[in-house]
């Protein structure tokens, strides 16, 4: 995927829309062969039938092994199920080639043809585009298309997950990241994973995966992701005490975290100190230089000045110009 797609927002710049097992439709009735239950009620249509189909007296409502379905014959051959179409590709816009997607990306897409390739690329070009402009029902059609082209290629279920995780369809999230996981034994979707268990409300194994040998040894960035989601679960337990002593890992004091900081300066708020919490979410504001975090608008909170207080000021500014 491109840059665009980051971790989880949960706790770590109020947005919780981020957070995110591929929900599989098994299709029953008939087999391949276009047969529905065994033991059809068929009626006994005659010893001259039987002897057809097999050895005499047996009838079990299809025709026996190297026998004729004389019925179906009848009917005009076997009932298929009718296929269902494959809905049109969603469209690449013009300018949009594929080339703007990471290095690691391209290697995976390797493994297929140069056209598919590029086809696929493109519309992983399209999901993270269409994530950044909110338009989760438009980057699920990419996303979709993208595992349909290139269902053994990681990049493309972790943007199928991503989309998911967006939406807040978390099972489906969960599945595809595990299948990430799975395909290519690399655990950086932990973070986002542990958010999935939580979003299901399954806060004990989400412990469970967080605390695992696997996420022990996350890099820094990831690593910063899995203490934000650790300490939203915290909360979510009642446990704020936990949920501060969560965040405090060693990048907590450098100035490059914003959203770290913003998520200590947010529990730090709901334990009641008020002025801790406004010292951290100004940290959050002078290292958020990719507006990640709401941490002004907070700090405006804290010192009482709201949006509307703002406007007015400036209507009244005017007034007085005129």
């Amino acid at each position: 995927m491109t840059n665009e797609n980051r971790g989880p927002r949960r706790d770590g710049g109020r947005d919780d829309s981020r957070r995110g097992g591929s929900d599989r439709d098994a299709s029953r009735g008939r087999d391949a062969s276009g047969r529905g239950p065994r033991g059809g009620d068929r009626p006994d249509r005659g010893r001259d039938e039987r002897r057809d189909g097999g050895s005499a007296g047996r009838d079990s409502g299809r025709p026996a092994r190297g026998g004729v379905d004389r019925d179906r014959e009848q009917r005009g051959g076997p009932r298929l199920a009718p296929k269902t179409g494959r809905r049109p590709e969603p469209r690449i816009p013009d300018g949009v080639t594929g080339k703007e997607l990471d290095r690691s990306v391209h290697q995976q897409l390797r493994t297929l043809s140069k056209e598919n390739a590029e086809g696929v690329a493109q519309h992983l070009v399209m999901v993270a585009a269409m994530l950044e402009a909110d338009e989760i029902e438009n980057a699920m059609a990419h996303a979709e298309t993208a595992v349909r082209r290139a269902g053994r290629v990681p990049a493309a279920r972790e943007a199928l997950g991503m989309v998911a995780y967006r939406s807040g369809d978390f099972a489906r999230a969960l599945g595809e990241f595990r299948t990430v996981r799975r395909i290519s034994g690399s655990d950086h979707l932990i973070p986002l994973m542990v958010d999935c268990e939580r979003g299901l409300g399954r806060h004990e194994r989400a412990l469970d995966l967080a605390q695992s040998a696997e996420a022990k040894r996350l890099p820094k960035e990831e690593r910063v992701e899995l203490a934000i989601v650790i300490s939203g679960i915290r909360r979510d337990l009642g446990q704020t005490d936990a949920a501060l002593v969560a965040l405090q890992i060693p990048e907590l004091k450098k100035s490059n975290q914003p959203r770290l900081a913003y998520a200590y300066a947010d529990t730090l708020l709901g334990l009641g100190r008020v002025e801790e919490a406004r010292n951290w979410f100004e940290k959050a504001a002078d290292a958020d230089v990719e507006y990640e975090t709401d941490a002004v608008e907070r700090l405006e909170e804290l010192d009482g000045v709201s949006a509307t207080d703002l406007l007015g000021g400036a209507d009244e500014e005017d007034e007085a110009t005129e």
